[in-house]
């Protein structure tokens, strides 16, 4: 009988240590979520001060103009870990062909606010990329640890379901496996 509570007593410690460790994990890929959220909402607050700047140059640009505004207003709505990427996916898109226009305008590249713009997207994107990377490998470790045994007889019942990650799109795929072509004019 002795040895009985033991081995219950062992398995209540096992369930008790697996079940906080799995809380922990989730709370650490929601945490990196969180982290990745107020990166994605500085970019977002950035976008319209960058819309607004490059207008002043090439104000007959519009339909750039309307589909950045669009992918940021879907990119603000989006919910769910899988149509944030996308959402952002497409505002990313949106926002190089807008630095496309601004390759044409000359005086526009000279000014110091754009720049300045410029360069605060450029240290948000390298910023969004490493909060991405930490998401992902929290949702991996997450997302392992629910699946391994025996945490995975009742780690569904305690309600512990797959985390998504963040994705990159289709189109951020393509470019970065499309190495930049360099030519010399001749």
């Amino acid at each position: 009988m002795l040895i009985l509570l033991a081995i219950i007593a062992l398995i209540v410690v096992f369930a008790i240590f697996t079940y906080n460790r799995l809380v922990s994990l989730r709370q650490a890929w929601k945490q990196a979520y969180a982290d990745i959220d107020v990166q994605l909402r500085q970019r977002h607050d950035l976008v319209p001060n960058l819309v607004e700047t490059v207008k002043g140059y090439a104000a007959h640009e519009s339909g750039v103009f309307t589909a950045v505004t669009q992918a940021r207003a879907s990119a603000m709505s989006a919910r769910s870990a899988g149509e944030r990427s996308a959402a952002e996916g497409a505002l990313t898109s949106a926002l190089g062909n807008l630095m496309a226009v601004a390759e044409n305008y000359p005086q526009l590249k000279a000014n110091e606010n754009f720049r300045q713009l410029q360069d605060e997207l450029a240290d948000l994107e390298n910023k969004i990329a490493a909060a991405r990377r930490f998401l992902n490998n929290a949702v991996a470790e997450y997302n392992a640890a629910i699946q391994r045994f025996p945490a995975a007889l009742f780690a569904g019942a305690m309600g512990f379901q797959p985390a998504e990650m963040f994705q990159l799109t289709e189109a951020e795929k393509a470019d970065e496996i499309t190495p930049p072509k360099v030519s010399f004019g001749t």
